[in-house]
């Protein structure tokens, strides 16, 4: 451990010094509009339609400096896709992790998504999980924000000095709208009815904006809302072993409310030409309460008793291959889980802008938060031992030989009379996970117009952050006095489907299953093991000159970083336990332990007209992406308590890790050409280090008896982080944007990536970089005229590597997976239109399977391609209208 009082005095002096000489300030767009353009040669673009979407794209890409990509809206409120990571999923190189029913991840050229930066008008902001078991990482969820009111986004895939530094894979920089840049009483509204196949439910959505300036043009306020109430259900089979060790698969449905409310206020004020005033304020809210239905049909003996019914086992020990005889039929075990969750994100910025000659200085203050997590869970299961339910019993063969599991024998649906009388909830759950993620900043920047020579311009800034993330636990601890008995019926509401054949089953109510949870409950009480905060104090100054000649431009410059980390939790001290049992060992009080490190990320970005048309670019750069936070927590805890032997870990952060970094190379040559057509091809390259790996040690002591073993002892998994290792990403982008004058148009790009990561990083021991597909590829085709419009777009990528909910219950690979979407448009007059967006037309199903070695250091349902996740795939349906004016 290493505290350190020098980057305090190094701040404060830094912070003194750049004030006192006015070097401290520049744009506030220096950050989210970063990339000085020859402004007076820019196409100035009214964007409305596809093709108008397609030039202010391709006008971005061409006058920027470094490599960039854009996504602009067609039209107020309306984005190519009205799924926001959808939409950066069109952009050549970028792939999309999607997660219950919603693009929620980005990987930008074969990187982990934990490598790509999201900024809001060039700031970072705050993000969390609904859920207790999601990974607690850096990365921002788009799931959360509405495409309704964004204007644009630019992908950044190189770097330059005065991008906020984080991502190694590149950096996005969603763009909201303001009021001096519209007309004035501009009014948005959209209604839109979404229908799923799977859930066969209609769900509503609206959204609408509205955005006042005076005719001076000197102050104006915009309001912008969006608000969708759906219900997403996920069908389809997982495979696991049961608590037993057994061999057996559980089709499985999720259904969860999904309630989504986003408002984005913007204040703008300019009393004079050369000076701006503003305020913006962006509020985000995810209800996310959810059912999870899962039944167990044993695919080996009948839950350890009786003949083996498996007639093939893999590598790993597991099933593939079961045929259970109708004359000897076998007992299944089903549970629901209910788990209410939610998720906020708030961000408040303060901004100024004064415009001299020959020079721009700008201020920027903010605060973001973000608060979420499960507010409790509860789980009730049946098996065979009850009144009723052991009737319900399994007869079929089961084949898991192939990438999905073909179930064909005995429908299993079952009605609510067919489920035990009574019931008692599992209290070994009742668990509520509240996590908070929050960051202050402060930004200062300043430009200056210069003529030294090519040297055209000279950009300087200091940034300051204060961020902390904390997670915590609180568990139930239940009255032994109250009876833990409820009556079936009172607990279920209706039907709903289970697993990939839709097969009919009681639907449970979440509400009264959370109550009778609740109701048997003393108290909760603070877990010490689940306790972790971590504090961030970053400092970042930057300097960087822009330079022009006759056929070239660009810009050079570094940015230097400074962090200082402090990691607090409970520590193992042998302290007894409270009123909750497995805070025994830990220590009453917080600790903490304190490091810090520091960098200078120089950068490079040249572009080369070799005639009006033709571009090359070259662009070199060093980036970093900071240790995720589950990599800092002094110590924390999984698989324990729950219902498995021999998945208890301890794993100990390190809050001294350094952040990985990579040192990147692109090369572009683009032909632009016609009235907005591109033709391009880029090679990049990523030389990354300082990867963060887990060594696991096991059977350890560590002062705390492990109660989930058959006998209980001190014996424990553990897992410490260093930094070790280096890998390497390179690769080629491809893209074609071409548009005829009869309205049709083509838009299609082709990525390979070739990366290549130290495969001891990963549990599963396979060195491939997280969510990276070597191959991806768009293929779109529209045709719009001033009254219809019409778009199919293809989106596909080979497989990749998923690793979530930490060591034990992650590391699975998605098949390759495509889409085809269609949306068609009809412009009824010049301000009312209707719009049908076709969302997964050929409804691809999810499909994903253990890729690891047998014998890996996972669980062996993630081993030898054994076909672990199938969900069936679904299309959805939007329609709707929409007004402007």
């Amino acid at each position: 451990m290493r505290t350190s009082n020098f980057k305090k005095s190094i701040l404060a002096t830094n912070i003194a010094l750049m004030l006192g000489t006015a070097v401290s300030m520049s744009a506030v767009a220096a950050e989210a509009d970063s990339a000085p353009t020859a402004d007076e040669n820019i196409e100035k673009i009214e964007v409305r339609g596809l093709r108008a979407s397609n030039k202010a794209n391709i006008n971005e890409k061409r006058f920027s400096n470094a490599v960039v990509d854009a996504v602009t809206a067609e039209d107020i409120g309306k984005f190519p896709d009205s799924d926001v990571g959808q939409a950066l999923g069109r952009v050549p190189g970028v792939s999309v992790g999607r997660t219950f029913g919603q693009g929620s991840s980005v990987s930008i050229r074969g990187t982990d998504p934990l490598m790509t930066l999201t900024t809001l008008n060039g700031q970072n902001v705050a993000s969390t999980g609904w859920y207790d078991q999601m990974n607690v990482d850096r990365s921002f969820n788009y799931s959360m924000l509405p495409s309704e009111l964004i204007g644009g986004m630019e992908v950044y895939k190189s770097s330059q000095a005065n991008l906020v530094e984080g991502g190694i894979g590149g950096t996005v920089i969603v763009k909201t709208r303001k009021p001096l840049d519209m007309e004035a009483n501009s009014v948005f509204g959209s209604v839109k009815g979404e229908y799923g196949t799977v859930n066969e439910e209609w769900a509503p959505e609206l959204s609408g904006l509205y955005s006042w300036k005076n005719e001076s043009e000197t102050f104006g306020i915009l309001l912008a809302g969006s608000y969708i109430d759906r219900e997403y259900l996920r069908t389809g089979t997982e495979a696991d072993l049961d608590w037993g060790g057994r061999s057996s698969i559980q089709p499985s449905s999720f259904l969860q409310e999904q309630e989504r409310t986003a408002v984005d206020a913007t204040i703008q004020f300019r009393p004079t030409d050369n000076l701006e005033f503003g305020a913006h304020i962006l509020s985000m809210q995810l209800g996310a309460d959810s059912i999870g239905a899962n039944m167990y049909i044993e695919t080996d003996t009948n839950w350890g008793a009786g003949d083996s019914n498996c007639q093939k086992f893999n590598a790993a020990g597991v099933c593939v291959l079961s045929v259970t005889p109708e004359s000897a039929p076998t007992d299944v075990f089903y549970q629901n889980w209910a788990r209410k969750g939610e998720m906020t994100s708030d961000t408040f910025e303060l901004n100024a802008e004064y415009e001299g000659d020959g020079y721009t200085l700008s201020a920027v203050a903010g605060n973001t938060k973000a608060e979420g997590g499960t507010q409790m869970s509860a789980n009730f299961g049946y098996g065979w031992w009850g009144d009723n339910f052991g009737q319900v019993k399994w007869a079929g063969t089961v084949d898991a030989t192939g990438k999905q599991i073909d179930i064909n024998g005995r429908d299993m649906s079952f009605t609510q009379d067919q489920l035990d009388t009574t019931v008692g909830t599992s209290q070994w759950t009742g668990v509520q996970g509240p996590n908070r993620d929050e960051e202050n900043y402060v930004q200062f920047d300043a430009d200056f117009d210069i003529d030294m020579g090519i040297l055209t311009k000279f950009e300087t800034g200091i940034r300051y952050t204060q961020h902390e993330f904390e997670k915590s636990e609180n568990k139930a601890v239940y009255d032994p006095n109250k009876a833990n008995s409820f009556n079936t019926s009172d607990l279920y509401s209706g039907t709903m489907k289970l697993g990939y054949d839709g097969w009919t089953i009681p639907k449970a109510n979440l509400d009264a299953m959370i109550d009778s949870t609740v109701s048997l409950v003393d108290e909760f009480v603070y877990n010490r093991a689940a306790y972790g905060l971590i504090e961030e104090d970053n400092l970042s100054i930057y300097g960087m000159f822009s330079f022009q000649g006759d056929d070239f431009r660009g810009n050079f410059g570094v940015r230097y970083i400074s962090t200082d980390v402090t990691s607090s939790g409970h520590v193992i001290d042998n302290s007894p336990a409270d009123k909750l049992g497995v805070n025994a060992g830990w220590s009453e009080e917080v600790h903490s332990e304190s490091d810090d490190y520091a960098d200078v990320l120089p950068s490079f970005n040249l572009s080369y007209n070799v005639t009006q048309d033709v571009i090359i670019r070259f662009a070199a750069a060093q980036a970093i992406t900071r240790p995720n936070y589950d990599n800092l927590f002094l110590s924390s805890v999984s698989g324990y308590p729950d219902d498995r032997r021999g998945n208890e870990e301890i794993t100990y952060g390190n809050p001294g890790l350094k952040p990985m970094k990579s040192s990147q190379v692109d090369v572009s040559l683009e032909y632009y050409y016609g009235d907005g057509n591109l033709v391009s091809a880029t090679y990049f390259t990523k030389d990354i280090s300082d990867f963060i790996v887990a060594t696991t040690k096991y059977n350890q002591q560590i002062g705390v008896i492990n109660n989930d073993l058959e006998t209980p002892a001190d014996d424990w998994t553990v897992n410490n982080f260093e930094n070790a290792n280096d890998g390497q990403i390179d690769g080629i982008e491809l893209q074609l944007i071409h548009a005829w004058d009869n309205g049709f148009g083509v838009n299609a790009n082709y990525t390979f990536a070739n990366g290549t990561a130290p495969s001891e990083v990963y549990t599963d021991s396979i060195g491939i970089f997280t969510e990276s597909s070597e191959h991806t590829a768009n293929l779109v085709g529209f045709w719009e005229n001033d009254d219809f419009s019409a778009r199919a777009a293809y989106n596909w990528r080979s497989e990749y590597m998923i690793r979530e909910y930490g060591k034990y219950y992650g590391n699975r690979m998605h098949d390759d997976f495509g889409t085809l979407d269609v949306t068609l448009g009809w412009n009824i007059t010049e301000n009312i239109g209707l719009q049908l967006e076709v969302v997964n037309l050929t409804a691809e199903d999810d499909v994903q399977y253990g890729a690891a070695a047998a014998g890996t250091d996972v669980k062996p349902a993630l081993q030898d391609d054994f076909p672990t996740w199938s969900f069936k795939g679904e299309t959805t349906y939007k329609l709707g209208a929409s007004f402007r004016f």
